[in-house]
């Protein structure tokens, strides 16, 4: 859905779905997590990603939309390194760890890949056409 930027709202996209998911998987995760400093820095990070693709979505800019996805992309990455604190200070386990890494690194994958198609498509006008072309 996304190479064709052919959707009506952010809640088409494929990565704007999955990173939603793994926003509430995270929550559903430190529920009851008493390390409420860390548990703070990743539910914040994980609700950045779905949350900046959504407010970029809505720019009606090609320009626009790309800075909210690089956002996205840092809030992707401050993620991926908070699970990796996570599972060395024995917060969650190795499995679990492997899993969500694994799963933050696809969101950012497609992440990339929307930023690209943006960039490719039509570097310079600053709209872009929301509904799809019949």
């Amino acid at each position: 859905m996304e190479g064709d930027m052919s959707y009506h709202s952010f809640e088409d996209l494929d990565v704007w779905k999955r990173s939603s998911r793994l926003a509430v998987e995270i929550y559903h995760v430190l529920r009851d997590c008493r390390e409420y400093s860390i548990k703070d820095q990743m539910t914040r990070s994980a609700l950045s990603i779905p949350s900046n693709i959504a407010e970029g979505a809505e720019r009606y800019s090609n320009k626009e939309f790309s800075r909210f996805l690089y956002i996205a992309r840092g809030s992707a990455a401050e993620l991926r390194t908070q699970l990796y604190i996570a599972n060395k200070i024995e917060l969650i386990d190795n499995q679990l760890s492997k899993r969500l890494i694994n799963e933050v690194t696809r969101v950012s994958a497609m992440l990339h890949g929307l930023i690209k198609s943006l960039e490719t498509r039509n570097p310079k006008p600053e709209t872009r056409n929301l509904k799809p072309e019949t």
